[in-house]
């Protein structure tokens, strides 16, 4: 046998699996110590392609959910937004689909900012914290959900709950450093008011308790 068809043979082996078709879009699926990350199921812009890859190597259990990351030209009171897709809330929990809302105009108190204005590190925290609600959602009943929506809407102290458990999930699985880049990107940003500060305070976790999470976990 040739010297060449041995190199086909070669890549055909220990190449191809590692390639991934992602909504029509060739991907190279990266080694983790997990395993082999599957983005067959996932669509992710190419403007936040190393962030969301990134952010999904630190949630194993999330590669065979179908995933959708979709920019929109801006979400109310968000920079970003994860849910379920209403028509799979009607199958079972394992067999659901989300879609996680980027806003192309992100507003931070007055500022306003572009996806490119902001750091690498921040987008890669948010998308974890994105994710963290993802893993949130699979653990509810479709009735669950329902509930779950509805009190968003009008209960502080459960809006208050998701967001600390979605920060709790991301600290849980590895990415503490990134969440606390993100704490101080807002506390620390000399334009964005106290009165902003004070809302992220109540709603989120604060430094203290991320570290006191990285500390327990380490």
């Amino acid at each position: 046998m040739s010297f060449e068809p041995i190199c086909i043979v070669f890549l055909l082996i220990f190449i191809t699996p590692l390639t991934a078709i992602g909504r029509g879009k060739i991907y190279i699926s990266p080694m983790t110590k997990y395993g082999v990350l599957n983005l067959e199921n996932k669509t992710i812009p190419k403007e936040i392609e190393t962030e969301a890859i990134k952010a999904l190597e630190y949630y194993p259990e999330l590669w065979d959910t179908d995933i959708t990351f979709q920019f929109k030209d801006s979400i109310k009171k968000s920079t970003m937004q994860a849910q379920p897709r209403f028509k799979s809330l009607l199958q079972g929990r394992g067999k659901r689909s989300y879609i996680i809302l980027i806003s192309r105009k992100i507003q931070i108190d007055q500022e306003e900012f572009t996806i490119k204005d902001i750091p690498s590190d921040v987008i890669i925290s948010w998308l974890g914290h994105e994710l963290g609600h993802v893993m949130d959602y699979r653990n509810r009943s479709t009735f669950g959900m329902l509930i779950f929506g509805f009190k968003y809407l009008y209960s502080t102290p459960h809006i208050q709950e998701v967001e600390r458990a979605a920060d709790t999930f991301a600290v849980r699985h590895g990415m503490g450093e990134y969440i606390l880049k993100t704490k101080n990107f807002i506390l620390e940003h000399a334009s964005i008011s106290e009165k902003y500060k004070q809302r992220m305070r109540n709603f989120y976790m604060s430094p203290e308790e991320v570290m006191h999470l990285i500390n327990e976990d380490s």
